[in-house]
C-alpha cells in the first residue's frame, strides 16, 4: 500500500500547508502547471516524486517533465497529464493515451476545479484535484490524499488548503502571520 499526495496548479506557490499534509505520504503527484524548479525541488526533496508540464510551464520545465506519465503503482496502472478534460468530455491527446494505456487511474489537472468520479465508458478513476496555488479563478486551494493497495483507491480525502488569497502570508496553523 502506498499513500499519495495529489496536487496541481501550484503556479509557483507552495506553502507550509501544503508541505505539512504532504508529510505523511509515501509518493507525491504533481498534475502540470507547477509555476517554479523551485516548486519541483522542494517536493523532490520531501518525498518521491511523479511530475508533469503544464500548460502555464516554460521550456525549461518541459526538458525536466514529460506531458503525459504512464506508470504502475500497487497494482495500478496511472496516467497523469495535465489537461485532459473529465470523464464524457476528453481532449483527443488525452483520449488517445487513455485508450493506448487503458490505465485504472487518470489524473488531470488544468481547471481549478476538483473532480473525482469513475469513469463507466472507459473503466477508471479519475482525479483532479483542484488547484493548490494562488493564481487563478478557484476560491479555496485544494489537494488530495489517498492510498492505493492491490490497485485500489482507498482512504481519499479532499484537502482544503485555505482560501486562494495572496495576502494570507504563512498558513501553518499556530504560526504567527
Amino acid at each position: 500500500m502506498k499513500k499519495i499526495g495529489l496536487l496541481s496548479d501550484t503556479h509557483g506557490y507552495m506553502d507550509d500547508r501544503i508541505i505539512s499534509y504532504l508529510s505523511d505520504c509515501d509518493e507525491i503527484w504533481h498534475a502540470g502547471d507547477v509555476g517554479s524548479e523551485k516548486i519541483i525541488d522542494t517536493l523532490a526533496a520531501l518525498k518521491p516524486l511523479r511530475a508533469v508540464y503544464g500548460n502555464i510551464d516554460g521550456a525549461r520545465m518541459r526538458r525536466m517533465l514529460p506531458e503525459i506519465l504512464q506508470f504502475e503503482l500497487e497494482n495500478a496502472k496511472v496516467l497523469i497529464t495535465h489537461i485532459a478534460g473529465y470523464p464524457g468530455h476528453y481532449n483527443r491527446n488525452a483520449m488517445d493515451a487513455i485508450r493506448a494505456y487503458q490505465p485504472n487511474i487518470v489524473v488531470c489537472g488544468h481547471s481549478h476545479i476538483l473532480k473525482v468520479m469513475y469513469d463507466k465508458a472507459l473503466n477508471h478513476m479519475h482525479l483532479n484535484p483542484g488547484a493548490a496555488g494562488i493564481h487563478g479563478f478557484h476560491t479555496v486551494r485544494t489537494m488530495l490524499r489517498f492510498s492505493i493497495d492491490q490497485g485500489k483507491i482507498i482512504n481519499a480525502e479532499v484537502v482544503e488548503l485555505g482560501k486562494r488569497s495572496s495576502r494570507l502570508g504563512n498558513l501553518t496553523p499556530g504560526l504567527p502571520k
